[in-house]
């Protein structure tokens, strides 16, 4: 997207702690050149880079995408267990199904939430609020497992308990700041949670 806008390119490094929030955060953030959005970014200007990389991102869907190790095992197991797992995004929706699909993982979850399927997206409770309405959990059954800030908070926010994962996407913060219930370290060590 910057390369075709003609504007400076950033480190993966650095364009991955600008990642959590959803595509149009994100597209914010490459346009600001910082975590922190320029407010004065032209909303036209905008919307035309966000085209962009929402073409490219669905032009080169998996390209380089891999779950982390033991992810895909650990939710099978879940799923075999008859746990109800869901997918809850800030992902734009279009992206989750072909992204999972490519992945052998979109039989697993009950259902997916993307960042434009309600009206709020994490951290704010409604996702999880809205998938334990639909799968008729109460929240006291409910369990959030999230790897950044908007997913514990989100969790807090809902009063459903958490266990966060201590890589992933979190702006190069700790997971425990946000108190999950608990930290794992690798995801697999979720199942001794559960058992």
């Amino acid at each position: 997207m910057l390369r075709t806008l003609g504007r400076d390119e950033f480190s993966d490094d650095l364009i991955d702690s600008w990642v959590g929030n959803g595509a149009q955060v994100l597209v914010k953030r490459a346009l600001s050149a910082s975590v922190d959005i320029d407010k004065n970014i032209d909303s036209t200007f905008f919307e035309e880079a966000l085209s962009i990389f929402l073409q490219y991102y669905k032009n080169n869907l998996c390209e380089a995408t891999l779950p982390y190790k033991d992810v895909k095992e650990t939710l099978e197991l879940l799923h075999k267990n008859a746990y109800k797992l869901v997918i809850i995004t800030n992902k734009p929706s279009a992206f989750i199904e072909p992204i999972l699909t490519k992945l052998e993982m979109f039989h697993l979850f009950s259902f997916c939430l993307g960042g434009d399927s309600l009206e709020e997206k994490k951290p704010h409770p409604l996702p999880l609020i809205y998938a334990c309405e639909k799968l008729n959990f109460s929240i006291e059954d409910a369990l959030m497992i999230g790897d950044s800030k908007n997913d514990i908070l989100a969790a807090k926010a809902a009063n459903i308990e958490s266990i966060g994962v201590s890589y992933g996407y979190n702006y190069g913060e700790d997971i425990r700041v946000y108190n999950p219930e608990v930290v794992v370290d690798n995801f697999i060590d979720i199942l001794k949670v559960l058992h």
